[in-house]
């Protein structure tokens, strides 16, 4: 099971100062996290990303040059592990299912409150994902997601593995992760999914054809 730091490191990139310093201000509230970094735009973010390694960037998407979507699928090729929280003032659903499609593990409207967005960055860091109430509903209405589009890699495991009718201890067991790491993971799936039972995600499963009914 992957250990959670005793420091998250975080990069912020967004091209509006007044932003990068509120979101600063309130990540020194949290004893937590630290700021390893603040860049203006996402080619700036790779230049800062090819010395360190953060556990996490906050990031906009519409930003001059190399924008926030370039930027993550660049992050998720050559740093993988960062979990990258897409902060931005659109949730239109094809953008937010674009970004989560080129690897955010997070998306939080501008509007946000300072306690979804520290209760996002401790989501990733736990369970390598988090959606919030706001956007799932944007996603819901736009008709029912893929799981590629919205789910991780890892995600998409579990929810075959439950839609195959494996206990959280059994996948837990197969995975190398605790029974509880699986029930938050299936949290998030059906939070991600906008369903609300194990029952509706094996139907959901098998719809997509993840699994043979």
């Amino acid at each position: 099971m992957q250990r959670f730091p005793s420091t998250i490191h975080v990069v912020i990139a967004d091209d509006h100062p007044l932003v990068r310093s509120g979101i600063r201000s309130l990540l020194k509230t949290l004893p937590e996290v630290s700021v390893a970094a603040e860049v203006a735009d996402g080619s700036e973010l790779m230049e800062v990303l090819a010395s360190i390694r953060p556990d996490v960037v906050i990031t906009d998407i519409s930003m001059p040059g190399m924008d926030g979507l370039e930027a993550l699928s660049r992050i998720r090729a050559c740093q993988p592990k960062v979990r990258v929280i897409v902060l931005s003032m659109h949730d239109s659903p094809d953008l937010v299912k674009r970004a989560m499609a080129s690897g955010a593990a997070a998306y939080l409207r501008k509007d946000s409150s300072d306690f979804e967005l520290a209760s996002a960055i401790q989501s990733v860091m736990i369970t390598g994902s988090y959606i919030s109430a706001g956007i799932a509903k944007v996603l819901m209405s736009a008709g029912e997601p893929e799981a590629e589009q919205v789910l991780t890699d890892r995600q998409t495991q579990i929810l075959k593995m439950l839609a195959s009718g494996q206990t959280s201890k059994e996948i837990g067991f197969a995975l190398g992760l605790s029974p509880k790491t699986v029930d938050v993971h299936r949290s998030r799936i059906m939070e991600r999914l906008g369903l609300r039972d194990v029952a509706s995600l094996t139907m959901y499963a098998v719809r997509k054809g993840l699994v043979r009914p």
